[in-house]
């Protein structure tokens, strides 16, 4: 029982140290008796993990392992633990310390799993203590509260033997009221790589850095000729700001030997920030103010992978298992993700001035089955990052092979390792979370490199899309000390791809049905891809009749494009909204150019014309449209020469244009009329407009009326020629009369002149003509009708009719 006690690392209690003493001098019944009634030794309580909790009432203590550096020492280094532990049960722990343990080397990765899995102390399995003064002391350690301790120990006083990977755990060791003796009340386990010569074989090892982000740009732009973007909101510019989660990727990722992999959106967006941009927000629009900070985050990128391997995705990141499982059959979808790719390139050179690599798909958390990788590799790519977890080793192999595996149709599978990559995907807030990460990280990676000391592998490390500020933080923490480690050596992605594969890995693509069903449930739909295409044939009507299509293709095009992004995956309610917002502000713009509503209108005649004005209200001109207006009825209203007639139709921006249509009547009633636009190619454009026509045929009593009152402007004529000739005349007769003789005339003076005549009585009376006369240009006489002239029964009837006082109908009157 001594033994068992001191295996454990447990100083033996005052019963045990009496009986340890006293028990080769005496024997016999009533010692033996008196012995059993002692109380239970602790090594019976120390074999029995639960006693653990029921030491302290409930709870335990709870070891925070902050830090441990360095991560991999070598033979001249000293390492140094700290962290806190803290009381969760309801006793004082008293004579308490805190020391460590370092047990034998791990043997195979599993080994390691295994070990990180257990949580209660073990006999056995945990080693002794180091003891001695390496140890942290607590007098006392009350219930609820934590206490911080440093330990510092050479690392010659560990006994590490050969290469390998150590389990090191640090434990507290302490007393309670209701258990007064040592025991162990609480443990933590991590990792010690220890490699402190040059391995004889280096590990090639790459390590993807992404700098991807979610959708930020809307599809509307502001329609002036800068076509300012758009923003969702302000987050991105909180990301790229000092401190934001992109701008500490950048950051760490600068001081680093890896591969940047890149979403050509999110340069895209950002360097749309470095100029003048709107934020809008439900229908409140502001003015972006972060121009100096997108300019100055791009400057840096663009000097930190100068000289680094940068690996475009194509644009927006699209989700390439969601088009394989849910869009490959829904027409068209397949050329979004060839266009997305193709622009991928032109952004990273114009925005970086770097040439990035295309030649990678990287499905979601590196799944694939046939199908992803079919679509994948429709575009151009010719290398599908996957990951061990989804492309199983089948074939028993005691070690892990090179990454880049063969899976035929000249295509590369590129399998990142499951375990390094995940190693970072828990919540890496907390201090202790990021120690056991780092050195269960660095612990896994030196076992790859053990496994097959003189074997040459190149192993890939592909971490989570979007990693948060402190997984990143413990991602550079990890991939500093294994690039500053024995075994471990960079290379980038491309000379990943092209290692020679290990003849013994897998290649074998996983069958549909070993796709993981929670992934297939963070899928984008089959409706999502449907709206998509709706959207894209609404694009490519609208854009032939564009003058300057840049201007809506091109940020439509985008549009689409981050419709399909990986990052809706775990927000599909926010994906469905982003894609409704770009169908509907798309038709909002189409219905910019439209036909102006007709009313009813009226047609009395046998022809007349009908106007219809095509409205062009956006800043561009419009062309290579057709106005097309149909008669329903083509026996009693023709149009043109048949019952249709079509014009073509130019309207330059922000401008209407009306267009007439010459129509015949055939017979009387009220006719539908449709009037359509059309595209060059025979498309309907926007909505028709139906209004009606109502004809009145020409009747032979109408003509009779007619020819009356033309009869009638011929007599009134005639009349008016005889009137002026007999005015003519008499006006050279009274000419005549006044003319003086040779005597003169005394009573012919002024009065004679003005035509004031005196009657027999000696009255003088004013006489007005009905007509009156004057003198034409060419000196003859011309008589017009006064404006207070009696009307005569020999007039003519007016050619007008009386204007009527009833009220006006609602019809429209036509041009004749």
């Amino acid at each position: 029982m001594a033994e068992a006690a001191d295996f454990q690392g447990m100083n033996p209690s005052p019963a045990r140290r009496w009986l340890r003493r006293t028990g080769t001098l005496l024997a016999g019944a009533p010692l033996l008796a008196g012995v059993l009634q002692l109380p239970a030794s602790p090594a019976a309580h120390a074999a029995q993990p639960a006693a653990v909790a029921d030491a302290t009432g409930s709870g335990g203590v709870d070891i925070s392992l902050d830090s441990l550096t360095p991560s991999a020492p070598t033979e001249d280094d000293t390492i140094t633990v700290s962290g806190s532990v803290t009381n969760k049960g309801k006793q004082t722990v008293t004579g308490a310390h805190v020391g460590l343990r370092v047990g034998p080397s791990l043997q195979g990765r599993v080994a390691i799993d295994d070990a990180e899995k257990r949580t209660g102390f073990e006999l056995g399995p945990d080693p002794l203590e180091i003891g001695g003064k390496y140890v942290e002391k607590f007098s006392k350690l009350a219930a609820g509260v934590s206490q911080h301790f440093s330990i510092s120990v050479p690392v010659k006083e560990l006994n590490l033997d050969s290469d390998g990977v150590y389990q090191l755990g640090v434990s507290l060791t302490g007393r309670t009221a209701a258990q007064p003796w040592d025991q162990v009340l609480g443990i933590e386990r991590t990792f010690l790589p220890w490699q402190p010569g040059a391995a004889d074989t280096k590990t090639k090892t790459t390590y993807l850095w992404p700098l991807v982000s979610t959708v930020h740009l809307r599809a509307e732009t502001g329609s002036d000729a800068q076509q300012t973007p758009v923003f969702q909101n302000d987050d991105l510019a909180k990301e790229i700001s000092p401190g934001g989660r992109l701008d500490q990727l950048l950051s760490l990722g600068s001081d680093l030997d890896v591969t940047w992999v890149l979403d050509p959106d999110l340069l895209a967006s950002v360097d749309a920030m470095t100029r003048s941009y709107q934020i809008k927000n439900g229908d409140t629009t502001t003015a972006g103010k972060n121009q100096a900070v997108a300019k100055a985050w791009l400057d840096k990128l663009e000097k930190t992978v100068v000289d680094k391997e940068v690996v475009a995705l194509p644009f927006a990141d699209p989700d390439l298992a969601s088009l394989a499982h849910n869009g490959k059959d829904v027409t068209g979808s397949l050329s979004h993700l060839k266009d997305a790719t193709d622009v991928a390139s032109t952004t990273v050179q114009t925005i970086l001035h770097v040439k990035p690599n295309t030649d990678f798909a990287w499905p979601a958390e590196g799944a694939v089955d046939p199908s992803i990788v079919k679509v994948a590799t429709s575009a151009g790519a010719d290398k599908v990052i996957a990951r061990s977890d989804s492309l199983r080793e089948t074939g028993g192999l005691t070690y892990t092979p090179t990454a880049a595996r063969p899976i035929g149709g000249g295509t590369t599978a590129v399998v990142a390792d499951s375990r390094l990559s995940t190693a970072f995907e828990g919540d890496m807030a907390k201090a202790d979370s990021s120690t056991l990460a780092v050195q269960e990280f660095l612990a896994q990676s030196l076992m790859v490199d053990l496994q097959e000391p003189s074997k040459q592998r190149s192993i890939v490390v592909a971490p989570q899309r979007m990693p948060s500020v402190s997984q990143a933080q413990t991602m550079a923490t990890a991939v500093r000390a294994l690039q500053d480690g024995n075994w471990s050596e960079s290379q980038n992605l491309s000379a990943a791809a092209k290692a020679k594969p290990d003849p013994s890995a897998t290649t074998k693509v996983p069958s549909a049905s070993s796709y993981p069903s929670s992934l297939r449930k963070q899928e984008l739909p089959r409706s999502a891809f449907e709206q998509i295409q709706t959207t894209q044939k609404t694009l490519d009507n609208f854009k032939v009749i564009l003058t300057d299509k840049s201007r809506v293709v091109t940020p439509f095009g985008r549009a689409i494009d981050r419709g399909m992004s990986t990052s809706w995956r775990g927000r599909g309610a926010q994906g469905d909204t982003f894609r409704d917002g770009v169908e509907s502000y798309l038709e909002d713009l189409t219905g910019l150019v439209k036909l102006i509503d007709k009313s009813d209108a009226k047609l009395s005649g046998r022809s007349a014309t009908i106007p219809v004005t095509v409205q062009n209200n956006l800043v561009q001109g419009v062309h290579h449209l057709v106005l097309r207006l149909t008669s329903q009825q083509p026996t009693r209203l023709k149009i043109g020469d048949d019952a249709f007639d079509e014009r073509p139709i130019q309207v330059a921006g922000e401008h209407s244009q009306s267009v007439k249509f010459t129509t015949s009547a055939k017979a009387n009633g009220p006719v539908t009329v449709f009037a359509q636009l059309f595209t060059d190619d025979g498309q309907a454009y926007g909505p028709p407009v139906k209004f009606e026509v109502k004809v009145t045929e020409i009747t032979p009593t109408v003509m009779l009326v007619i020819g009356g009152g033309v009869l009638l402007l011929v007599l009134a004529g005639f009349r008016m020629y005889t009137q002026r000739k007999r005015a003519a005349a008499r006006q050279a007769e009274e000419e005549q009369e006044d003319t003086p003789d040779t005597e003169g005339d005394t009573d012919g003076g002024a009065e004679g002149l003005t035509g004031v005549n005196k009657d027999a009585e000696g009255t003088v009376d004013t006489t007005e003509d009905t007509e009156r006369s004057k003198d034409g240009p060419d000196g003859e006489s011309t008589t017009e009708s006064g404006a207070d002239d009696p009307e005569h029964p020999s007039d003519p009837t007016p050619d007008t009719a009386p204007e009527s006082t009833d009220p006006s109908g609602t019809g429209e009157r036509v041009d004749r």
